[in-house]
């Protein structure tokens, strides 16, 4: 990608997955979009990480280069042409760094909100033990695995290649206008799971939408170890 928006490092996802019922998301759906489902199912994703070695527009913002995130997401499609655009919609993405926040609400109409986070990667001779948390109304949420420290490529049509490679970001905007942006990364491969802790208050984070995940087991948890990742400009969607 040519001058993208924002180059950085998308590093040590893990990534929650939950079956849902699609009523719930179709009040997010961006205007030119549809609802992407896996074996017929529709999916939400808790995604914590960090970004790496972060520039917007070429410049690095100093204390805005190393940070975590936490999004809610789900996946959709738009049909462009003969080609079909597999992208993902943010329903809230939670940093701690204000610049971030500020470019990402002004130009993208993100659902950005700020709260206190912090991260532990931590690796012994055969696991690697990597946990995201964030503070709100006082608690800490987390979100934690334990893995293995192979990496291996995702299944053709497998779940995890579903979740993990969409390369299109989709943001409503009103109810006759969204914006679209590309992703560009390599594809990304995974850790074997060994455990996982989950520990979010989801109707205080997420609203009362998204409380009935709270004693929900995932479909599944994995960790990618991720990439470089370019994000181009949004263009309007009509």
């Amino acid at each position: 990608m040519k001058n993208p928006f924002l180059h950085t490092e998308w590093r040590k996802l893990i990534m929650i997955n939950y079956e849902v019922n699609p009523e719930i998301l179709t009040p997010y759906l961006p205007h030119g979009t549809e609802l992407d489902s896996w074996n017929g199912k529709y999916y939400v994703s808790v995604v914590g990480f960090k970004f790496l070695n972060t520039k917007v527009m070429g410049i690095k913002f100093p204390f805005h280069i190393n940070f975590e995130q936490v999004n809610l997401r789900f996946y959709v499609k738009r049909k462009v042409g003969d080609e079909i655009r597999h992208g993902v919609v943010f329903i809230k993405e939670i940093i701690d760094k204000t610049i971030v926040k500020m470019v990402a609400k002004m130009l993208y109409k993100e659902n950005y909100i700020q709260q206190p986070m912090k991260h532990s990667w931590q690796e012994d001779a055969d696991h690697l033990n990597i946990k995201y948390e964030w503070k709100l109304n006082g608690k800490w949420n987390s979100i934690a695995v334990k893995t293995g420290k192979i990496l291996k490529d995702t299944l053709k049509d497998s779940q995890e290649r579903f979740i993990a490679e969409h390369y299109w970001g989709n943001i409503q905007i009103k109810k006759n206008k969204s914006y679209e942006f590309k992703v560009e990364h390599e594809p990304w491969k995974i850790y074997s799971l060994v455990d996982y802790n989950i520990d979010v208050d989801f109707e205080s984070v997420y609203g009362k939408s998204f409380e009935c995940l709270q004693h929900q087991e995932p479909s599944s948890v994995f960790l990618v170890e991720g990439s470089e990742v370019s994000l181009g400009d949004k263009k309007i969607v009509i």
